[in-house]
């Protein structure tokens, strides 16, 4: 089942089961795929559908931070509750030792050794992360390595 048709089917499930909320969030997911379809004039491939979501969850943590700096915790908890959703829909996340050992490995192939480099690193780290692993927090370890 791909993930567009498993969004489909889990919103189902929240209308049968009266959840209004995960229902609103699915739906707002899977209009930013259809979105995303009309806008290429084809259906979407999974890792397409993956890179929306992965979008969708960065927008509301950036949201979530703001709206934890103001004070908002009301809007805060409905935002996580949001990520949460869709992250049941994204792979398993990365832990920071395995993307440690992910660029290790990447700095090895790439014989990368300076700042100067580290464009070439991240072109070639960041298909292997891809939708697993936050890229704040890759380019972050990717630092790290290359003082």
């Amino acid at each position: 089942m791909s993930l567009a048709e498993r969004l489909n089917e889990d919103m189902k499930q929240a209308m049968r089961a009266q959840d209004k909320f995960r229902l609103s969030t699915i739906r707002m997911v899977r209009a930013s795929v259809k979105n995303q379809e009309i806008e290429l004039r084809r259906p979407l491939e999974d890792n397409e559908v993956l890179d929306i979501l992965s979008r969708e969850v960065k927008q509301r943590k950036d949201s979530l931070q703001e709206f934890t700096k103001a004070g908002r915790d009301d809007l805060a908890k409905d935002l996580q509750a949001e990520i949460d959703i869709i992250a049941q829909y994204l792979p398993e996340q990365l832990t920071e030792e395995d993307i440690k050992a992910i660029v290790t490995q990447t700095i090895q192939e790439t014989g990368a050794s300076s700042k100067a480099d580290m464009g070439k690193l991240m072109g070639a780290l960041m298909p292997k992360v891809k939708g697993r692993a936050d890229g704040k927090l890759v380019n972050q370890v990717v630092q790290q390595f290359l003082q």
